[in-house]
């Protein structure tokens, strides 16, 4: 299919697009309660952005389970703390709906880590980097999709960070947020342009 897309992005490029970062309202969860209200809200969407994030191991063999789940809608953005809460009834359902379109980057390791946490049948994942493969697109990752998608750049100055912390900071919620939300972001305008 041709497209309006570059096949491919210049890191020295990306550097020189305007950052993003998502903007609307960021929910923490992080009790029984606060997961009810968001699977609550979150079980009426059609489109979800998906990402995780574990906190990094420096050593050889350490091993960390998944710590976050973020599901994002274009204006609010879920953090799930599921390192404390594990993956509820109501949040394994959500993942298991194919009627609910979950949008990610490289998920399927995401999906696999997910699993040692409780076991589920994954449904309505979808991983942009292979709609842009099927696009033409010769470069994956959120980086490259961002900047050949959204002509933007994304901060990855969070990556590192100890996502178990006690207190995640404004920092590491905002990068969280907009890992997922850049996936539905470039997910709908894609669908609104016709290619999905």
């Amino acid at each position: 299919m041709s497209t309006m897309f570059p096949s491919e992005i210049a890191k020295e490029d990306i550097k020189h697009l305007p950052l993003i970062r998502f903007g609307g309202k960021i929910h923490l969860v992080d009790s029984e309660k606060s997961m009810l209200a968001a699977m609550q809200l979150l079980e009426h969407e059609m489109i979800l952005g998906f990402d995780t994030e574990t906190k990094p191991t420096f050593n050889k063999g350490e091993y960390n389970q998944t710590a976050l789940i973020q599901l994002s809608t274009l204006t609010d953005a879920f953090i799930i703390r599921i390192k404390d809460l594990g993956i509820s009834n109501l949040l394994k359902n959500l993942l298991e709906d194919p009627d609910i379109v979950k949008v990610g980057i490289s998920i399927r390791d995401d999906l696999k880590e997910l699993k040692k946490c409780r076991n589920f049948r994954p449904a309505g994942f979808v991983d942009l980097n292979d709609i842009a493969g099927e696009l033409g697109i010769r470069q994956i990752g959120m980086k490259s999709l961002s900047g050949i998608f959204l002509k933007s750049r994304i901060s990855k100055s969070q990556q590192t960070s100890n996502w178990e912390s006690r207190e995640l900071t404004t920092g590491q919620l905002s990068y969280a947020a907009t890992d997922a939300w850049v996936c539905i972001k470039i997910y709908k305008m894609l669908l609104d342009k016709g290619y999905i």
